[in-house]
């Protein structure tokens, strides 16, 4: 079966050369083209040597690309029946991508994707050591899922079918996809085991959280929650959103508290995150992570906000297409 790859680029050059080299190793024997998208115009690391499967796409803006978009671009350019979606910091297992390939060619037109569990790893100078085991908590079992992400094996006909990415999302481009996907009648599923290994800088961090609020990711959930008002899939979303938006009720319930019962009131309100902080230490056993959980919560309920009232984006303008 002939396949498409794209891997989208965001200043992630340093784990090129072993997301290539596994995809190249994985799919020796197989007829396949990729297209390795630079979706951020400020990205300035150089470039692993290609091979001749791989075609470049760069930004044809002077901001990165949404995620959305980026993978739009590099999906207009792939006319095989299947599409994989590698992000540039993730290691393929090539046993897992023979089974995934071998589960689609003889697959029903109902299913739309696959994908399996991804393992963590971090690089921390010249040491790498693991984290999460399940960083999406698929499990090792096939079953039906709600929705892919960093890696993921799609069926061209079915995205081209539902539209695609949405490309005026700043994030949650994956799982309002599932949505969408799910809408329309098609099935997404894990195939079970290993699918590959996702690397970055250690984390939690709290630099992570300060990249994700200026590079705009965390206002995808508020721009998706805007745009499903009303619409079928909004349950879905704010279930998902249920973290954050109890920190939001938290925060704004301050200065209710503070109209209520002036400085009395605050001080009562006070006992709530007081409260959260002292549960979350006990639970991860570390006031430095119970800190950052929930910083990350409070940041992403602002993000929330923000994205609410700003709406969808823009689309960017994409560059020139031509399959490869």
């Amino acid at each position: 079966m002939n396949l498409g790859v794209v891997i989208p680029c965001y200043r992630q050059e340093r784990f090129l050369p072993r997301t290539l080299a596994a995809l190249e190793h994985a799919l020796k024997d197989r007829s396949w083209s990729g297209a390795l998208v630079l979706a951020d115009p400020g990205g300035s690391g150089a470039l692993p040597e290609l091979s001749s499967h791989w075609t470049v796409v760069r930004a044809g803006s002077d901001r990165p690309l949404t995620p959305g978009a980026a993978r739009n671009a590099g999906l207009a350019r792939c006319a095989p029946p299947w599409v994989l979606f590698v992000d540039a910091d993730v290691e393929v297992d090539a046993s897992w991508l023979e089974r995934a390939l071998h589960e689609a060619a003889s697959a029903d037109a109902g299913l739309a994707g696959l994908w399996a569990r991804l393992e963590e790893w971090f690089t921390d100078g010249p040491g790498e050591r693991p984290g999460a085991p399940d960083l999406y908590r698929i499990g090792d079992a096939p079953r039906e899922c709600d929705y892919l992400a960093t890696l993921a094996l799609y069926r061209t006909e079915a995205l081209r079918a539902t539209g695609a990415y949405d490309a005026r999302l700043r994030s949650e481009e994956d799982f309002e996809l599932g949505l969408r996907l799910r809408s329309a009648g098609f099935r997404l599923r894990s195939t079970g085991g290993l699918a590959g290994r996702h690397w970055s800088a250690p984390r939690p961090s709290f630099g992570e959280i300060s990249r994700r609020w200026r590079s705009g990711l965390c206002f995808g959930q508020g721009q998706v929650l805007r745009l499903y008002l009303g619409r079928a899939g909004l349950g879905s979303h704010l279930r998902r959103q249920a973290h954050y938006l109890a920190m939001l009720a938290v925060w704004l319930a301050a200065p209710l508290a503070w109209a209520a019962g002036g400085a009395k009131g605050l001080a009562f309100w006070s006992l709530v995150p007081l409260g959260l902080l002292l549960l979350m230490t006990l639970r991860k056993r570390s006031a430095r992570l119970a800190v950052h959980s929930l910083l990350t919560w409070s940041v992403n309920a602002a993000g929330l906000v923000v994205g609410f009232v700003r709406g969808a984006e823009r689309v960017p303008a994409l560059p020139g297409e031509s399959p490869c």
